[in-house]
């Protein structure tokens, strides 16, 4: 469990992340779903690709909605905390 308190952006109070987990044994230590070997980039990279929520639950039975969405939470918290410039050209 990702035990970094987070503000839940309606009503500013804290909010644990229980679905994503890191453990350095399991991909190498990447931000995951419920200590499965789904990580948060995969299902990011794949809504970010165009696929519904649906489509991934399709492709990966074994996720709930609420991994999901606990995933797209996740990834949202984290780009507030650092700015990546891209590059333009």
């Amino acid at each position: 469990m990702i035990t970094q308190a987070r503000n839940d952006q309606t009503t500013n109070t804290p909010k644990l992340l229980h679905r994503i987990t890191r453990d350095p044994q399991v991909m190498e230590g990447k931000a995951c779903i419920r200590g499965m070997r789904v990580t948060v980039g995969m299902i990011v990279g794949q809504i970010g690709a165009g696929r519904t929520i649906e489509n991934v639950l399709e492709d990966i039975p074994y996720l709930e909605r609420e991994d999901v969405l606990e995933a797209l939470q996740y990834a949202a918290w984290l780009s507030q905390e650092r700015e990546v410039v891209l590059a333009t050209g």
